[in-house]
């Protein structure tokens, strides 16, 4: 992550280490209290799935399938799992019929069949299916490394929650996660 530097002046490899092992662990108790307040207010969730070959059917091939794996909370540029996993947003779609074929554009020709992969996978019908997505890791030397959205940054663990290069496209994790699960809890009116 560009915008800002994991260490402080003079801080030694063990302090940076140590400082991001601390971090890390305050960011868990983050999420594991993120988890149980979104369950026990019934904040929405929309489910997350994953792209699955069907076998042929007498030998003829047929299109891969949205399959669930978990519910997350969207919160941002951000998913949460309910085993407070952190996943960065890929791509969406919705399980709606498709419709027909009207080839106005290769574009909208991609859209529907993404639609009609989540309306043959195991989804409810409606539901907002997340797909293509980056599980993101949490750990001390990931938390250096910033190479995802989530990364230390002057000592704080950020999110960039913006494409802004730089500083500018940076906030505190915590206070984000926070902020955007009061959107889901108490929505405004």
């Amino acid at each position: 992550m560009d915008g800002g530097d994991s260490t402080g002046a003079g801080e030694t490899g063990a302090e940076v280490a140590a400082a991001a092992a601390a971090a890390s662990a305050a960011l868990r108790v983050t999420l594991d209290d993120l988890v149980r307040s979104l369950t026990e207010s019934g904040a929405r969730t929309e489910a997350l799935g994953a792209f699955k070959q069907r076998r042929s059917i007498l030998g003829i091939r047929r299109g891969p399938v949205l399959v669930p794996i978990t519910r997350v909370w969207r919160l941002g540029v951000l998913l949460l799992d309910a085993e407070g996993r952190l996943h960065e947003v890929g791509a969406v779609t919705r399980a709606i019929d498709p419709g027909r074929v009207t080839n106005q554009s290769p574009r909208a020709e991609e859209r529907r069949d993404y639609r009609r992969a989540a309306y043959q996978g195991a989804f409810d019908r409606g539901d907002t299916v997340n797909y293509d997505t980056t599980p993101i890791a949490l750990d001390a030397a990931s938390l250096i490394a910033g190479s995802g959205p989530v990364a230390l940054a002057d000592g704080t663990v950020m999110v960039r929650w913006n494409k802004q290069p730089g500083p500018a496209g940076l906030t505190p994790v915590a206070a984000y996660l926070a902020e955007r699960a009061a959107l889901l809890t108490a929505p405004p009116p």
